[in-house]
């Protein structure tokens, strides 16, 4: 699959309608220059379909190229039925979409004059793998993953690790345990203790990044801070108790104050929550007695493994 570049727009303030450069600069892990949402995150290109532009302008939109927020406009490519993690070259710069749509917090322009917006559902976020330079009319080739990777984010609850009064250590201790155990960790975040904000988090990485596991840290204690199991079951469609529970008996054997973790496990759409305590060791331990069973459970939700496994596998 590959389409043409019709549009490279930016805006170098958010907010703002994004305006057709004909050209633009892409820095690797960080997105275009000059362009206000460039950045080390995981938004750091967006891009709409064409297509769907066009479309939306049969309808009666007066829209120009850049109003929906979009960085690049191809022409071709059906970018909503695209997985995440698929791979697009254009020259020398490769991007590797990271988000499928998007949650609008507040209706923009667009929406107030025609009643509907595009980007939310039709649009996809990209990082910058290879920088380079794209000019409208350069082909984009679109290459889907080979192999579905089990993906996986880690999001830490620290109100002094957010604030930076606290190095975090618990967070890059379970980044290092998945990857050992062949998982893909595509984002890392802390956040303050403010179960909003946690909910939120919680469901972008479920709803538009779709990961497969979300492994949380800190905020399962008895302090009047502590909030990470509410948001956890807030956000749940469906509770998964056991892994909770399997966590606590076994650190139990190590120290009885292991009874006074609140931590929950649950599942949204077809990603599995898991809260993990807030110290290095704890999540050493948690994540150890737990890591070799997540895979099969996770397998169910993807739909690759039925549910009656064989011998003690009883799902």
């Amino acid at each position: 699959m590959e389409g043409i570049v019709k549009a490279i727009c930016i805006s170098p303030e958010k907010g703002t309608g994004k305006v057709n450069q004909h050209k633009g600069i892409f820095v690797k892990q960080h997105g275009i220059e000059g362009d206000a949402h460039a950045g080390n995150w995981h938004r750091q290109v967006s891009l709409l379909s064409y297509d769907k532009v066009e479309e939306f302008r049969r309808r009666g939109a007066n829209v120009k190229d850049g109003d929906f927020g979009e960085n690049l406009l191809v022409q071709g490519i059906d970018f909503a039925t695209l997985p995440v993690g698929t791979i697009l070259t254009c020259k020398d710069v490769v991007l590797r979409i990271s988000q499928i749509g998007k949650k609008c917090h507040h209706h923009c322009k667009i929406y107030d004059s025609v009643g509907t917006c595009i980007m939310p559902t039709q649009g996809v976020f990209a990082v910058v793998l290879e920088g380079g330079e794209i000019r409208e009319q350069d082909v984009m080739k679109v290459t889907l993953p080979q192999q579905e990777a089990v993906r996986a984010a880690v999001l830490t609850l620290s109100d002094k690790g957010f604030a930076g009064e606290r190095t975090d250590e618990s967070g890059p201790r379970a980044v290092e345990i998945l990857a050992c155990h062949g998982y893909e960790v595509v984002e890392t975040s802390i956040l303050p203790d403010e179960q909003k904000k946690i909910e939120e988090e919680l469901i972008r990485l479920c709803d538009w990044c779709h990961v497969d596991l979300v492994i949380t840290t800190g905020g399962t204690g008895f302090s009047v801070r502590d909030c990470t199991p509410e948001a956890t079951i807030a956000v749940a469609d469906r509770l998964a108790p056991g892994i909770a529970e399997y966590i606590r008996m076994e650190s139990m054997k190590i120290t009885r104050r292991a009874m006074l973790s609140r931590a929950v496990s649950a599942i949204r759409g077809r990603t599995l929550i898991v809260n993990l305590p807030g110290s290095v060791k704890a999540v050493e331990e948690s994540l150890g007695f737990v890591i070799d069973e997540l895979a099969h459970g996770i397998a169910i939700l993807k739909g690759s493994e039925g549910e009656c496994g064989r011998g003690k596998d009883r799902s």
